[in-house]
């Protein structure tokens, strides 16, 4: 294989795909993305599959109204059920400074629009029946965040950006990048070499490992997550939310007739492992016993684990690197990337075209940590 590129794409998940789409659908010709493995086979397909604007950072509020938005109308633009549902993200509370940090992010997110507001106790338990309020202080709601299915936004991102001309190229590994002093003239590939002079670094969990073919620093650190589903819940209120008690980080919600839930393991240790394991379990057990007894009856019928893809204050890179001419980047979103990939798609579109963003991202690029200005974001799951 031997072929020429406007821009090659190195990553087949939600950002690599949406990108794809919003590239080829504004014109621009030879857009190809290369992926490793199958679509979605990364991070993505791992994902809860939340979908929120409930953040802390005003960025990451607007990535997330704004994803909301396209994940809105994502059958009627895209053509593709993702099994969407507007269920509302419920954070449980239970330290002073816990509502104190929640105030303060609801009181930012009403001013962007977002319709998020504080509850009590009981009326976070009215929403979501299998908690129980003991030591719970207050809680905070969107009704506009809910989940969907991350293998349908990508393959719906992907179709359509076949359709606009993109080409994806599957079980293609990128294994360097050409440059001829500071630009950028070629990507090999296990299957030949792709001659273009733009890369769009979208590859998650594995990032640093591009950015090093060009000398750019993507500070991304693999870490395990786990998930499971649970047998049918009799009874399951079909408008549950995505529920998380945030002291503990276990949450939970309605996959078919029964839950997906999972939470952090602090003992878990950097790297690119994926198989599962039992020793998160018993900490699992303690959270669910303290906010939720009701689901240790449960018998959990499945398991994976994928990778989240940390930086150093758990908030993304996005931007051009400037000691390479046209290296654009887009990872190392910390566990909620999933849920901002339509946004992104069109900052990264506007950004190689030239034109001013939805968003100025300018405070997400990589060299922040260089310059000692970290970009904090305080409501992660």
């Amino acid at each position: 294989m031997n072929l020429q590129a406007r821009v090659v794409i190195v990553g087949g998940g939600v950002m690599g795909t949406s990108i794809a789409y919003h590239l080829a659908r504004a014109g621009v010709r030879d857009v190809v993305l290369v992926e490793r493995d199958e679509l979605a086979a990364g991070s993505t397909s791992k994902a809860a599959g939340g979908v929120r604007a409930q953040f802390s950072d005003e960025l990451n509020i607007r990535l997330g109204a704004r994803s909301l938005e396209a994940f809105g109308r994502f059958a009627d633009e895209i053509g593709q059920d993702i099994g969407l549902h507007r269920v509302g993200y419920l954070f449980l509370l239970s330290t002073p400074e816990e509502v104190a940090s929640f105030e303060a992010s609801v009181r930012l997110q009403n001013s962007l629009g977002v319709p998020s507001r504080m509850l009590t106790p009981q009326e976070a338990r009215r929403l979501s029946p299998l908690i129980t309020t003991d030591g719970l202080l207050a809680a905070a709601y969107s009704p506009d965040d809910g989940h969907c299915t991350p293998e349908a936004v990508v393959h719906g991102y992907a179709a359509a950006a076949r359709a606009h001309g993109a080409r994806i190229l599957r079980h293609t590994e990128v294994t360097g990048i050409e440059l001829r002093g500071d630009a950028i003239t070629a990507v090999s590939t296990t299957l030949g070499r792709i001659a273009t002079d733009t890369v769009i670094c979208v590859a998650g969990a594995w990032s640093k490992a591009v950015g090093a073919m060009v000398g750019v620093d993507l500070p991304v650190q693999p870490l395990r997550r786990q998930i499971a589903v649970t047998e049918p819940v009799p009874g399951l209120p079909p408008s549950l939310p995505m529920t998380i008690d945030f002291t503990t980080s276990l949450y939970f919600h309605a996959e078919g007739p029964g839950l997906l839930l999972g939470m952090s393991d602090p003992d878990e240790k950097p790297g690119f492992a994926t198989d599962t394991h039992d020793r998160w379990i018993p900490r699992l057990y303690e959270a669910m016993q303290h906010r939720a007894p009701a689901l240790l009856d449960l018998r959990r019928t499945a398991t994976w684990a994928g990778l989240y893809e940390n930086t150093p204050d758990y908030n993304a890179l996005i931007g051009e690197a400037s000691s390479v001419s046209r290296f654009l980047y887009a990872t190392g979103f910390s566990g909620h990337g999933f849920l901002q990939g339509p946004a992104v798609g069109e900052i990264v579109r506007d950004l190689y075209l030239g034109r001013v963003p939805f968003l100025d991202v300018r405070p997400l690029s990589a060299g922040r940590f260089a310059a000692d200005a970290p970009r904090p974001e305080a409501n992660l799951v």
